[in-house]
């Protein structure tokens, strides 16, 4: 098997940079194939940035529902908000599988995704009647680790 091949199967992300350098290698070299060399380089390149932005989506996914559980009184949508969170963490789970140079990107996927996660979260719960301006502050405020993210963790139940 070649190391290219091998690189497909174990890091598509690797895989796809180390393709489009390779493409533009073989462009700047003068290759005589009459190849859209840049435009080939930028397609596969963009198949690795497809499943950054993947990772990152379902990053803030877990994030927005985790700040509904952890700032919403609510009882009834809690098992939903849980299921949609171990979904998108099952997403997450393949993308690293298949991408495992990812990894070191969640932490950045966590920080990106945390804004867009709480604006998010805070307008499903004042659209709930469940937000005051203490409680805006935190949801804001609130940041999550990468075990919280990708592991089993779930915040507490809310106080009776």
């Amino acid at each position: 098997m070649s190391d290219a091949k091998a690189l497909y199967d174990e890091d598509f992300v690797a895989w796809s940079k180390d393709q489009a350098e390779a493409l533009r290698t073989e462009a700047r070299a003068g290759s005589n194939r009459k190849l859209d060399w840049e435009n080939l380089a930028e397609e596969i390149e963009s198949l690795g940035k497809s499943q950054r932005h993947e990772l990152r989506s379902q990053v803030r996914r877990v994030i927005e529902h985790l700040l509904k559980l952890e700032y919403s009184p609510a009882i009834d949508p809690r098992r939903g908000w849980c299921e949609f969170i171990s979904d998108a963490r099952n997403e997450i789970d393949l993308i690293l599988d298949d991408s495992p140079s990812l990894r070191r990107e969640v932490g950045d996927a966590i920080a990106i995704g945390l804004k867009p996660a709480a604006r998010t979260a805070i307008f499903a719960l004042e659209g709930h009647g469940e937000l005051n301006a203490v409680t805006r502050t935190r949801v804001q405020a609130t940041t999550y680790t990468e075990e919280q993210i990708l592991g089993d963790w779930f915040p507490p139940e809310p106080r009776a």
